[in-house]
C-alpha cells in the first residue's frame, strides 16, 4: 500500500494496513537530530518515512521583503504584507510582530488589488518538481496555504483585527473573504495545469489555552464563509480537506463539519483538546491527525511516552480516521532517541 493510498483512506474514515505518519519537527530539531546519530544529508521527512508532502501557495500582497537589522542572533525584516517582524537565528519560535503598513480600511483598500491573482504567486518549476517527486515515491501530496485569521493577525496586527471584528466586522470579512479568493484562484490555476492535488490545506489558527481567539458564531459570521468558498473548490472535484488550527479547537469542531473539512490537525493537550473524546463525538464525520503530547515524548521517563500512544493510538485509529502526528510540532527538546522510541511505538500500537 502506497502512502498516497494509506492516507486517502485515512481521511475516508476508513483502515488500512497501518496508521498513516506524519510530522513537523522545529528545524532546531533537525539539527540536534543530525548531531545525535540521523544521518547528514537525509531529512526526518525521509529517515522516519513522514507520508504527507505539499505545496503552499503566495496569497500574500506581493510586497519586496526589505532588512531593517541584521545581528548574529536575530532578524528584522518587513515580509510580504508590509509587517515588520523579528525573527531569531538559532532558535525555533513564533516571530515578533513588530509593525505595520496595513492600519486602517483605508490604507486596505489602498492595498487590496495586490491580493488579485497572478502567475508570481506560484513557483512553478519548484512547484512541478516537488508534485513530480512526491508523485514518484507514492507519497499524499496537498496544495496549502495560510489564509484566514492567521494571515490577517499578521497584516494588520492581532489587536486591530480582532477590534475590527467587533467593531469594523465588515472590513474584516472582507480581508479574509479576498485572501480566501486568491487561494482558490491559485488552486484553480494549478489543477488547470496538471497538478492533481490528493488535497487542499488550510493553516489558520483559531485558538489558545482552552479558549478560542473568538467565539463560534463569530467564527460562522466572519471566517467561516472564506474557508468555506476554499472548501468548496476542492469537494466539488471529490478531494478532501484539512485543517491545521493550533490551540483550543474544540468548540468549533460542528462548524468545521458544517464548513466541509475533512480532518483537523494537531490537536494541541496542552490547549485543552482531548483527542480521544473528540474521537467518539465527532468520528462519524472528521478524521484527526495529531493529538500526542509532545511534553510526553520529552519526558525523560520512557514510560509516560508509551502510556501516551498506548492509550490514544487504539482509540484513534478504530475504524480508520486517524493519521500519527504530535500534537503541533516536535521542539528541540526531544532527542533523536526519544524520537526514535515515538516510532517504534507508533509502529507497534499502530496496525490493524
Amino acid at each position: 500500500m502506497t502512502s498516497q493510498e494509506r492516507v486517502l483512506l485515512a481521511l475516508r474514515r476508513q483502515e488500512a494496513d497501518r496508521v498513516p505518519i506524519h510530522d513537523t519537527p522545529w528545524g532546531t530539531t533537525e539539527e540536534r537530530w543530525h548531531r545525535e546519530g540521523m544521518p547528514e544529508g537525509q531529512s526526518s521527512y525521509d529517515y522516519f518515512g513522514f507520508e504527507i508532502r505539499g505545496y503552499w501557495g503566495d496569497n500574500s500582497l506581493q510586497l519586496e521583503r526589505k532588512v531593517i537589522e541584521e545581528t548574529d542572533d536575530y532578524i528584522i525584516a518587513t515580509d510580504g504584507n508590509g509587517a515588520t517582524m523579528k525573527n531569531w537565528k538559532h532558535r525555533t519560535t513564533t516571530p515578533e510582530l513588530v509593525d505595520f503598513l496595513i492600519k486602517s480600511r483605508a490604507i486596505w483598500e489602498e492595498y487590496k488589488p495586490r491580493r488579485a491573482y497572478n502567475d508570481r504567486r506560484v513557483d512553478w518549476s519548484g512547484a512541478r518538481a516537488a508534485y513530480d517527486d512526491a508523485r514518484a515515491k507514492g507519497l499524499f501530496f496537498y496544495l496549502g496555504w495560510g489564509p484566514g485569521f492567521t494571515q490577517v493577525c499578521d497584516m494588520v496586527g492581532p489587536e486591530r483585527l480582532l477590534i475590527a471584528m467587533v467593531e469594523e466586522p465588515e472590513w474584516a470579512k472582507d480581508m479574509f473573504m479576498t485572501d480566501a479568493q486568491v487561494c482558490v484562484a491559485i488552486a484553480e490555476e494549478m489543477m488547470a495545469r496538471g497538478f492533481d492535488f490528493d488535497a487542499g490545506w488550510i493553516f489558520d489558527d483559531l485558538g489558545y489555552k482552552h479558549k478560542g481567539f473568538f467565539s463560534p458564531a463569530m467564527y460562522r459570521e466572519l471566517l467561516m464563509p472564506a474557508h468555506k468558498l476554499i472548501c468548496d473548490c476542492f469537494k466539488s472535484r471529490g478531494k478532501p480537506m484539512l485543517l491545521h488550527s493550533c490551540g483550543y479547537v474544540t468548540e468549533f469542531m460542528p462548524l468545521f463539519i458544517e464548513c466541509g473539512f475533512d480532518c483537523i490537525q494537531p490537536l494541541e493537550v496542552k490547549a485543552g483538546n482531548d483527542l480521544i473524546a473528540l474521537k467518539k463525538q465527532y468520528g462519524e464525520w472528521l478524521c484527526f491527525m495529531g493529538g500526542i503530547d509532545v511534553r510526553a515524548m520529552a519526558d525523560p521517563d520512557p514510560r509516560v511516552i508509551e502510556r501516551e500512544i498506548a492509550t490514544k493510538l487504539p482509540a484513534a485509529k478504530q475504524g480508520g480516521g486517524y493519521i500519527f502526528h504530535s500534537d503541533h510540532s516536535v521542539p528541540d527538546n526531544v532527542s533523536f532517541a526519544q524520537y526514535q522510541r515515538v516510532m517504534e511505538l507508533v509502529a507497534e500500537y499502530g496496525r490493524y
